[in-house]
């Protein structure tokens, strides 16, 4: 990766997801507000707060989807995470924002 740029691998959200009642709701159903989860597989030089294996929160409008040997994911620049989970124990909640 370089400058900025994320590589991560979008939850299994992503697409169909069900509703608390159990209703079925298709991926292309329109969310214009909802945020989705990812977790990251490598980064540039320069990003400074996130390592891989950290899952991240980013809108779906934003990055690219790309498809390597056959499994999507996705492109992000740092600026463009909401927030950050991660396993880090420095005397933390572990989720940052």
């Amino acid at each position: 990766m370089t400058a900025d740029r994320l590589l991560c691998v979008p939850s299994k959200e992503h697409g169909e997801r069900k509703s608390r009642a159990g209703i079925l709701i298709p991926a292309t159903a329109a969310l214009n507000r909802r945020l989705h989860w990812a977790e990251v597989i490598a980064a540039g030089p320069t990003v400074r707060n996130i390592e891989p294996g950290d899952q991240v929160l980013y809108a779906p409008d934003t990055g690219y989807e790309v498809e390597i040997r056959a499994e999507e994911y996705l492109i992000l620049r740092e600026r463009d995470i909401q927030a950050v989970a991660s396993k880090r124990g420095e005397g933390g909640t572990g989720l940052y924002l």
